[in-house]
C-alpha cells in the first residue's frame, strides 16, 4: 500500500493503514466512451440513495444539474470498462456520493510532527477493556476459533487480538458512509503531494462499486471507518473482495455481524500474506548489545539466522534447530521518542504477515502482546 520505508506510527495514518488492505494495480485505461454514454435517456434507471439535498460547491462530485463532474465521469467510464459493469450503474452510484469534510479533515497531514511512542501506543490496545472483552469473545466463539485455527494455522489468540485492536469485538466499526469516504479520498485527497494515496482510494472505490454490482454489499448503506474499512475486522473493499471467507458455510459472507465470517477472514488474510503454521511471531533469541544498526525499518525480513548469529545474536539452549532458525528474520525497533528509549525484538515472517494488516511495527507488536495477554487470561494457549 505504501512504500516499505520507515514505518509510520502517526495515529491518523494508522486509521488509514489500520485495516486489512492490499495493494492493487491502477485502474485499466480504456478508450473514451461513445458520445451520450453518460446520462443518456437510454441508460437504465439504477437505484439511488436517499440524499439530503443536492451537494454543490467546488468539492462536490456533481455539477448543479446532478451530472458527474468531468474528472469523476472519466473515472466512472474507466471503472465500468475495467470491471465489466454497465457505465450507467457506476455513474448512478457516484452521483449519490457526497463529499465529507470530516473525512478530509481527519486525513489531512498533521501540522506538527507527532513523536512516536511505543509505550503510549501499546497502552491503548493492551489494556483491561480489550483483554476482558477478548476473553469473553474467545470463550463464546471457541469452537469456531479452534476450527479456523486448525484449517489455516493461525492461533486463535492472534485472530482474537486483531479483532480486538480493530473494533473491540464489534463495539466500534465506524459510522461513516463508506461510499462518501472513499469518494472523498479518491477525488479530494487532502494532501496533493501524495497522489499515490488518491489512487489507492480510487482503486478501493472501484472495488466497492464492483462488490455492490455483484450484490455482495449495498454501497449506499455500507458504513465503516473514515478510511472506508468495514466490519468486525475492518476490511477495506479490496480485501473484502479478495480475502473474505465464509466461516460458517452458510453461502454468504457478513463481516458486520457474523463473527464466524470475521474470524475466518482474518485468518485467510494472514495466510495469504505469508503466515506460517507453527512459527512464533517473535524469535526467542537475544540481540547483541548494540542492535540499532541491525534495524532497517522495512516491512520484509532482512536476515537469516546464520547472519544474525555472526552479528552477535544468540539462541536459547535447545533452540538451534527450531523452525524459526530456518526463516528470514527482521530486527524490529519499537521507538519511544518522548522517553528516549527503544525496545528491540526479532520478528519472524509471522510478524511481517501482521504488518500487511497494518503497515506499522507498533500495530503488529501490539497484536502479538494482546494475543499473549488474552492467552494468559483464558488459559487457552498463546501465539508462540
Amino acid at each position: 500500500m505504501f512504500k516499505p520505508r520507515r514505518v509510520l506510527q502517526v495515529a491518523v495514518i494508522l486509521l488509514l493503514a489500520g485495516c486489512a488492505s492490499s495493494r492493487q494495480a491502477p485502474l485499466a485505461q480504456s478508450e473514451p466512451a461513445p458520445a451520450g454514454a453518460g446520462k443518456a435517456a437510454s441508460v437504465p434507471e439504477y437505484p439511488r440513495r436517499p440524499a439530503g439535498g443536492r451537494q454543490t460547491g467546488p468539492d462536490a462530485f456533481t455539477l448543479p444539474d446532478g451530472s458527474l463532474k468531468p474528472e469523476v465521469l472519466s473515472y466512472a467510464r474507466e471503472t465500468a470498462a475495467a470491471r465489466g459493469i454497465p457505465p450507467g450503474y457506476v455513474q448512478a452510484l457516484l452521483e449519490d456520493a457526497r463529499y465529507d469534510a470530516t473525512v478530509a479533515r481527519l486525513m489531512s497531514p498533521a501540522k506538527t510532527r507527532v513523536r512516536r511512542s511505543w509505550v503510549t501506543y501499546r497502552k491503548r490496545f493492551v489494556e483491561p477493556v480489550r483483554i476482558r472483552a477478548g476473553a469473553r469473545f474467545w470463550k463464546q466463539h471457541r469452537a469456531t476459533l479452534d476450527a479456523v485455527s486448525a484449517k489455516y494455522g493461525v492461533p486463535p489468540s492472534i485472530i482474537v487480538a486483531i479483532i480486538g485492536v480493530e473494533t473491540i469485538y464489534g463495539r466500534n466499526t465506524g459510522g461513516f458512509s463508506v461510499l462518501d469516504s472513499l469518494a472523498t479520498l479518491a477525488f479530494r485527497y487532502p494532501d496533493p503531494d501524495k497522489p499515490q494515496r488518491s489512487q489507492l482510494f480510487r482503486d478501493q472505490l472501484a472495488d466497492l462499486i464492483e462488490l455492490d454490482y455483484r450484490k455482495e454489499l449495498d454501497a449506499r448503506q455500507a458504513s465503516g471507518s473514515f478510511a472506508g474499512a468495514m466490519g468486525l475486522p475492518q476490511f477495506m473493499p479490496g480485501s473484502l473482495k479478495r480475502y473474505a471467507a465464509d466461516g460458517d458455510a452458510d453461502g454468504r459472507i457478513d463481516l458486520e455481524s457474523n463473527p464466524a465470517d470475521a474470524i475466518a477472514s482474518v485468518a485467510n488474510f494472514l495466510v495469504a500474506h505469508g503466515w506460517q503454521r507453527g512459527l512464533p511471531v517473535f524469535a526467542p533469541a537475544t540481540l547483541p548489545a548494540q542492535p540499532a544498526k541491525l534495524a532497517h525499518g522495512g516491512l520484509e525480513p532482512a536476515y537469516d539466522w546464520t547472519q544474525l548469529r555472526k552479528l552477535g545474536a544468540a539462541a536459547p539452549a535447545g533452540a538451534q534447530n527450531a523452525l524459526w532458525t530456518r526463516q528470514k528474520l527482521g530486527v524490529v525497533d519499537l521507538v519511544d521518542e518522548p522517553r528516549k528509549q527503544v525496545e528491540y525484538r526479532i520478528g519472524t515472517p509471522n510478524f511481517f504477515a501482521i504488518t500487511h494488516y497494518n503497515r506499522s511495527y507498533f500495530y503488529a507488536a501490539s497484536v502479538a502482546d494482546l494475543a499473549r495477554a488474552l492467552a494468559r487470561q483464558t488459559g487457552y494457549g498463546g501465539p508462540d
